[in-house]
């Protein structure tokens, strides 16, 4: 028996909410809501006694997964490596397709978000490039070759 019966959202836990939620906005998510959320559910969900978190939901323009980032007003947040690679094991990426890809990329670097490595394409079919974001958040964004 099959328990998914859908992929709903991928949430990323930061400790400047207004400038994550910028960079994702940016890049052209919109902003489905915010909130924020304490007591007994939250605490009971994370294992954290004391969690109060803020959150903001975004969405990509033509829907499909959602975006989920958080901050936690209590307790502190715990720093995670802002240098992680590709390599390093948990979550690594977050990946969105772009209509032009050198545009996006341009974009964030007006920002002051730069690449990781460079803009590679693979057999024809694909062009990609990581970016490094927000507190080291990495994105991958790519575009179809046509």
């Amino acid at each position: 028996m099959a328990h998914v019966q859908r992929f709903d959202h991928v949430g990323i836990t930061v400790a400047d909410l207004d400038t994550a939620t910028a960079f994702f906005v940016g890049l052209g998510l919109e902003l489905e809501g915010t909130g924020s959320v304490k007591g007994e559910f939250v605490e009971t969900v994370c294992g954290i006694p004391g969690a109060h978190c803020r959150i903001a939901m975004l969405r990509p323009p033509n829907g499909g997964s959602r975006l989920e980032l958080s901050t936690f007003v209590t307790p502190d947040h715990v720093p995670g490596s802002p240098t992680a690679m590709a390599n390093e094991l948990g979550l690594r990426n977050v990946s969105f397709e772009v209509g032009d890809l050198q545009a996006a990329v341009d974009a964030v670097a007006a920002d002051g978000y730069g690449l990781i490595g460079g803009i590679g394409e693979y057999e024809d079919s694909v062009r990609m490039a990581y970016v490094r974001g927000p507190e080291g958040i990495i994105v991958s964004l790519f575009e179809h070759v046509r």
